[in-house]
């Protein structure tokens, strides 16, 4: 009973109970209406059938007199499914007719009787059994009582006939909706139950649950798949901030301690020179530590969408191209051949600021990490392609096997064989941000995928060209 009355609570319940409750009454109206009107139609036509005959069998009298009036009455009496002719004294005795009694006191008014009256014809004779009808009554100037009637035993059935029609339609329409409202309620009571099983886990501290998506595509499954999207967003940004504070602990805690002893051996030595060359490390490593985190703020803004208003046309083109022209000279003291291909005159809603940090990250990735081998080239590339506005950089250093390429684009993390070049791990990260704050994608890729090593890295970013 208590699972009952959980299923009478829930809304959709409810509603399917209120929709039934009203199509019974309107299905309950529907069938006294149609009833009584059928039976209100049957009655005019047999009120106008009867009046005929009463006009016939006067018209019989007037012109023949009695005489005439049998020979009507009897001539209409041996048609089949006839009237009732019944003539009568004044006293109300029956003195001719197809009827052997009426009910006592119906020739007592004259017209139309006020409600149906019980008779016997002749062949009911020692039976009890008795038929209803109606009849017009009018009298003679010698007193006897004519009455012409019509049985209503066929108006009846056919009134009878409707309603039980119309009442197992009712019948059969209300069970069906009573098992189909009890088979929605229970399914609905039994995906809430999911649902709510889910969330108890998701609040107790397990993220990684998902909200049941039936497949049907119906309010419960939109809804499901924004909360799981949503849950989701939540794990994503839950796993990276724990993943930076893993990071944080761990790769600062190097050039602290690197910090600490310095200054420690600033204060220890006595010679100048020392002391100064301690102090210009000290400084170095503060800078990159700030340099850390002013790029962990930068992320932090852009996945906060903080910087989403700064959003204005910009001249992408001209963006990467300031860029190959500054990193030119940067490149060629390492050297390297820094080369560019880039289609004039793409233009994109977007961040400044941002989209050339992205692009410096890359350049100076690539550069860092093309090899010691000199004379190597770094392609810098933009042009449009059926998928967005594609910008490319690659080179032909050792590259990264495809089973780290997530690992590298988290934050802090760097190759093993990657840790003796300075950086923060960050790079790709903020590049990474970058693109989602723009809704575009991060793409890495072997730049030489025929070569057995040194197959190089080819970091493509690809915003989407939106409708004009």
């Amino acid at each position: 009973m208590s699972r009952f009355w959980v299923l009478f609570k829930s809304t959709a319940v409810r509603l399917s109970a209120l929709y039934i409750l009203l199509f019974a009454i309107c299905a309950a109206t529907l069938v006294f209406y149609v009833t009584a009107m059928s039976q209100r139609l049957l009655s005019g036509q047999i009120r106008e059938a009867v009046q005929q005959e009463v006009d016939v069998v006067r018209r019989a009298y007037d012109l023949g007199g009695m005489n005439a009036l049998l020979r009507a009455m009897e001539r209409r009496t041996r048609q089949p499914g006839a009237n009732l002719y019944v003539i009568a004294g004044p006293s109300g005795d029956i003195l001719a007719g197809n009827v052997a009694s009426v009910q006592p006191g119906v020739f007592e008014e004259t017209g139309w009787t006020s409600v149906p009256f019980f008779y016997q014809r002749y062949a009911d004779s020692g039976v009890d059994r008795r038929h209803m009808a109606i009849a017009n009554i009018f009298v003679l100037d010698n007193g006897l009582r004519i009455l012409v009637g019509r049985d209503l035993g066929e108006p009846e059935r056919f009134r009878v006939l409707v309603r039980q029609a119309l009442m197992i339609a009712l019948a059969i329409m209300g069970l069906g909706a009573i098992i189909i409202w009890f088979g929605i309620g229970r399914n609905a009571l039994k995906r809430i139950d999911r649902m709510s099983a889910a969330s108890k886990k998701i609040m107790a501290g397990d993220l990684s649950q998902r909200l049941p998506v039936g497949g049907s595509g119906d309010e419960f499954d939109r809804l499901s798949v924004s909360l799981n999207t949503m849950l989701e967003r939540i794990e994503k940004l839950n796993e990276g901030l724990r993943q930076v504070s893993d990071n944080i602990a761990h790769d600062l805690k190097t050039p602290l301690t690197r910090l600490r002893n310095k200054a420690a051996d600033a204060i220890d030595t006595a010679n100048e020179d020392q002391r100064r060359l301690a102090l210009d490390g000290i400084i170095s490593e503060s800078d990159q530590l700030i340099r850390t985190f002013d790029a962990l703020l930068m992320i932090s803004r852009v996945e906060a969408g903080s910087v989403a208003a700064e959003m204005s046309p910009i001249e992408l083109s001209t963006i990467v191209a300031d860029s190959a022209e500054l990193y030119e000279p940067v490149a060629d003291e390492a050297g390297l051949v820094l080369t560019s291909s880039i289609e004039p005159g793409i233009s994109i809603q977007g961040n400044r600021e941002l989209i050339g940090q992205a692009i410096f990250n890359l350049i100076d990735n690539a550069i860092k990490y093309s090899g010691d081998a000199k004379g190597g080239e770094i392609s810098l590339k933009l042009l449009r392609r059926p998928n967005g506005i594609c910008l490319s950089v690659a080179d032909h250093g050792p590259g990264i096997p495809a089973d780290k390429r997530e690992d590298v684009i988290k934050r802090f993390v760097r190759l093993d064989e990657s840790r003796s070049k300075p950086g923060t791990g960050l790079g790709l990260s903020l590049v990474e941000a970058v693109m989602e704050l723009h809704g575009g994608t991060l793409e890495l890729s072997d730049t030489d995928p025929e070569k057995e090593d040194g197959r190089g890295l080819t970091v493509s970013v690809i915003f989407p060209v939106k409708p004009a």
